[in-house]
């Protein structure tokens, strides 16, 4: 749900913004994961 950042950063150890936030961070763990499994599935890992 929808936070006030303000506050909500006076208290939180750790607080990303939106738009943009962890969400690329978060899409490359992924795709990372993705290519280890075929990797694995093939043999090449």
């Amino acid at each position: 749900g929808d936070v006030d950042f303000a506050s909500a950063s006076e208290v939180a150890a750790a607080i990303t913004p939106v738009p943009g936030g962890i969400g690329p961070l978060t899409i490359a763990a992924l795709l990372a994961n993705t290519v280890h499994a075929a990797r694995r599935r093939r043999g090449l890992d």
